[in-house]
């Protein structure tokens, strides 16, 4: 679904992926007092979604056969909340961050290269998400609006923290090789992650007996050279593991 506007190449060098962690926020889907909102932050920091409502490209979701179904983005107060009229196995969001450029003395301005001509690096930045609600009926095929995506490979997630999980990174519905997957973007978003093979694939271990947030970086090809570097497209995956009865 279209965000209603009435709501007001191979990846680069290590050194300008290490520049893009310093601003990487990303988007993602989690539970609010028993009800489902999207996120925007990095870490424990929840900042401002309402304002950045704008910026929303595309949300949808999708029920057991991954069809999609009716949704809505509610603001309330300060969070954007999920509304559907049948449960969703599946809820997606995408957003265009706009381009960011930093200068030398480590300031990131809303501006491209063009603008800021002392900048040591510029980018396009994307970000991308999807949220694993209920039991999978088999494989998540390709979603619509999701240039970079996290797949779990197996129909079923691990019941266990620790346990193995293997995803496969997916840029415009191929497999991608050396994207960051990081296994834990709320409690450890600093951690370097390990970087997709051939068949665009990595194995994390699941790291929370509850909610989970998966999140993979691929630099792409600028779409405008005269204002980015390069395009910086950041995924998320959410879903939550059961704690033991009560």
């Amino acid at each position: 679904m279209k965000f209603p506007k009435l709501v007001a190449v191979a990846a680069l060098t290590a050194g300008l992926i290490a520049a893009s962690a310093a601003q990487a926020h990303a988007i993602w889907f989690a539970q609010r007092a028993t009800q489902t909102a999207l996120i925007y932050g990095v870490g424990a920091d929840d900042l401002d979604m309402v304002k950045r409502l704008p910026l929303l490209n595309h949300y949808a979701a999708y029920d057991t056969a991954y069809k999609a179904i009716p949704v809505k983005l509610r603001p309330a107060g300060p969070i954007v909340l999920v509304d559907t009229d049948s449960p969703a196995t599946i809820l997606t969001a995408d957003m265009d961050y706009g381009y960011w450029s930093k200068t030398p003395d480590g300031e990131w301005h809303k501006k491209g290269r063009s603008e800021v001509p002392g900048a040591v690096v510029s980018e396009h930045t994307k970000k991308y998400t999807v949220r694993i609600n209920g039991p999978l009926s088999g494989p998540i095929p390709v979603l619509a609006n999701q240039t970079l995506q996290i797949v779990p490979l197996a129909s079923k997630l691990p019941d266990m923290l620790d346990q193995p999980l293997t995803v496969r990174v997916l840029y415009e519905g191929k497999p991608i090789a050396g994207a960051i997957v990081q296994n834990d973007y709320i409690n450890d978003p600093d951690n370097a992650g390990v970087k997709t093979g051939a068949d665009g694939t990595a194995t994390i271990k699941v790291r929370n007996q509850g909610f989970n947030v998966l999140a993979a970086t691929y630099n792409g090809p600028s779409d405008d050279p005269a204002k980015a570097d390069a395009t910086v497209h950041l995924a998320t995956l959410s879903f939550t593991l059961q704690h033991a009865p009560e």
